[in-house]
Formats: structure tokens, C-alpha cells, sequence
């Protein structure tokens, strides 16, 4: 059986890397395998679950912030099986992992199966499509702002409005939950030295809490364990702000800064480019939030890469992620080849539910 084999080769893993008992090891095992024979499913304990969780982080090949990854903290929410008290499990993560900007690694997991957040993420902004094709907030949400008016909610239109959780239980109707503005950290982006950036009023949350994946361990599958870590500088200032279909803004940055737009050979994107990450980094820095530049986060992964090779295990990793969207070439990354075969447990990702 697919799960048993699974399940073996987690706890097998579990407790081997924590230097347990062997004669408890036989003992769950033992225990492991009558569930899932007599019940097609077993049971992780709180502790196999919060290492599955962090394991899952160590193995993510798309992440180059994995050099934390024992500093996650696992909230075990699997015995909640109502909206409204998953809803308050949501504002309690979002409230713990801000923490009044000094952001802390964070997972909440809820019942496998049974549970769905609809979000991408469980705080994001809306995408209102117009009538001559233009789109006002993020475009990336513009589906699921779509469904949340389908459900009922209104938004105000504006470029940053906050959507609301959709949180599913099982076949039952979704459910929509405004998320309070005090559980809300937006940090208002300024330059260190062009006074007129401020004039385009923008912004961007804290904290990135990815809320679509779900978290695979032993052969167990959580729908539902929205997870967050804290931004690299590049994710709001070189995509997010800067990508042709979210909100565009290095055409409207150059211009403000006189550049020559005229031809692609004056650099006018990567000038600009620049200074949009300038600014994310020197705002989030001013407003006391959590967050690291691309040329830091790369030397943090060689130093993670230099853990995992003391510990005897092979670091894998996708090259295309791994490299920062600006200056690339910068980092020791951008010369090394990496196998991307994906390791068990893992975050990986799971159909729309919608």
C-alpha cells in the first residue's frame, strides 16, 4: 500500500533524525501499520506532525529561505471542524505571525481532507476587471475576487482592498469572513531619496502566508496548513509591483524618474527596477517589519546548503526559483546546477477548489 510505504519511511525519518528509541520506533511502526490496515489511515502525533511540517520546509525546492526552517512554529489545529473557530484560528496566525513586524515562521494545519481555504494567500489584495479591459488592484486575484462577490462580499474597488477568507468544510457552502484592519500590517512604501514616491500611494502587506498548498507527510495529506515565512525584497519590488500582469509599475516609476523610455537599450526597466526594490527595502526597514534583501537570503542559503552537507543529506532545489528576479548573477546560486527531485514531506500544490 502507497500510504504504508509512506508512512514507514516518515516515522523511520522522524525517529532517526531525533535520535529516538529504536524499540519505540518498532512500536509505532507496529501501531501505524494496524491503522491503516483496519482503517485505510493513521494518525500523526502532535510532535511527528511538527517535524513533518519543518521537514516539509527543509525540502521545499523553490525556497532559498530554508536555513530557518527548525525555527518553525506548528500550531496543531486538526481537532477544529467549524468555520467560525477555523476563521479565529486564521486571525490567531496572522496576529502570532506578525507579531508587530517581527515576523515568526508559522504553520497552522487543520484536519486532512476535510478542511479548504480558498485563498491564495490568507491576506492578499483584490483584482477589479473594468469594462475596457484595464484592472484596478491585483490582477493575480481577479478570479477569485470574481467568486468572492459571487458569495456575497463588496468591495471598494480601490487598488489595495484586502479579500476576505473563504474557509470550506467538506461539501458544505463556503463561507465568507471579513479579516478586521487592526490584524491587517500594510507597511506604506517610501524612498530613501526620491520624495515624490510617496505621491503614488503604495503599499504591501508584511506578511506572505501562502494558504493554497497543502502539507504532504507520510502519506497523509493537509488540504488545509497555511504557512508563512517573511518576504525577500525582490518577491514585492521585482514581481509583485513589477510584473507586466500585477501592478505594472516600472513604466509609471521611470517616468517619474525622467528616464529615457524610448529604447530598452537606456536600461530605463532595470534603473527602475532598481529603485522599486530600493524603496520596498528601505520601507519595510523604516516600519520595524521583517524582511531580507536577494544578496543576503543567498549567502543564508549557502549557509544552509553548508548545514545539510554536515548532516550528510543532499540539498535539492529548482535553479529557476532559487535565483532572485534581480541581479541574479550576483549570487553563487546563479553558478551552480541543483537536482530537482522533490523529497517527502513537502508543500506542494493542489487544485482550485473553485
Amino acid at each position: 500500500m502507497p500510504m504504508l510505504n509512506e508512512a514507514f519511511d516518515f516515522i523511520k525519518l522522524y525517529y532517526t533524525e531525533n535520535n529516538l528509541p529504536i524499540d519505540q520506533l518498532e512500536k509505532r511502526l507496529k501501531e501505524v501499520e494496524r491503522d491503516i490496515m483496519e482503517y485505510g489511515h493513521y494518525t500523526h502525533t502532535s510532535d511527528e506532525l511538527a517535524y513533518g511540517a519543518k521537514v516539509a520546509w527543509r525540502n521545499s525546492n523553490k525556497c532559498i529561505g530554508r536555513l530557518f526552517w527548525q525555527s518553525l512554529q506548528v500550531k496543531d489545529q486538526r481537532a477544529i471542524t467549524d468555520e467560525e473557530t477555523i476563521y479565529e484560528k486564521l486571525l490567531e496566525h496572522i496576529e502570532f505571525a506578525t507579531n508587530n513586524g517581527k515576523i515568526r515562521p508559522t504553520i497552522s494545519i487543520f484536519e486532512p481532507e476535510k478542511v479548504r481555504i480558498w485563498n491564495h494567500q490568507l491576506i492578499r489584495y483584490a483584482g477589479y476587471e473594468q469594462e475596457d479591459g484595464s484592472v484596478i488592484g491585483d490582477s493575480d486575484s481577479l478570479t477569485f475576487t470574481k467568486k468572492c462577490i459571487e458569495l456575497g462580499w463588496q468591495g471598494e474597488g480601490g487598488q489595495f482592498d484586502v479579500l476576505p477568507l473563504v474557509i470550506q468544510i467538506e461539501d458544505r457552502q463556503p463561507r465568507l469572513f471579513d479579516i478586521p484592519q487592526e490584524y491587517v500590517k500594510e507597511v506604506p512604501l517610501l524612498h530613501p531619496e526620491f520624495d515624490w514616491f510617496a505621491d503614488l500611494q503604495l503599499k504591501w502587506y508584511a506578511v506572505p502566508m501562502i494558504s493554497s498548498m497543502k502539507l504532504e507527510v507520510g502519506g497523509i495529506a493537509y488540504a488545509a496548513a497555511p504557512f508563512n515565512g517573511w518576504y525577500m525584497g525582490t518577491e514585492i519590488g521585482a514581481r509583485n509591483l513589477a510584473d507586466e500582469h500585477r501592478y505594472n509599475l516600472l513604466p509609471v516609476v521611470a517616468e517619474k524618474m525622467g528616464l529615457n523610455m524610448s529604447s530598452s537599450s537606456s536600461l530605463w526597466q532595470d534603473r527602475a527596477l532598481v529603485e522599486l526594490n530600493a524603496a520596498v527595502l528601505y520601507s519595510f526597514k523604516e516600519d520595524g517589519v521583517s524582511i531580507v534583501d536577494h544578496h543576503t537570503a543567498a549567502q543564508q542559503f549557502k549557509r544552509f546548503e553548508a548545514n545539510e552537507e554536515s548532516a550528510n543529506r543532499d540539498v535539492t532545489g529548482n535553479w529557476t526559483w532559487l535565483i532572485p528576479p534581480l541581479s541574479p548573477a550576483t549570487t553563487h546560486i546563479f553558478r551552480k546546477p541543483y537536482d530537482n527531485t522533490k523529497k517527502s514531506p513537502i508543500y506542494s500544490y493542489q487544485k482550485t477548489p473553485y
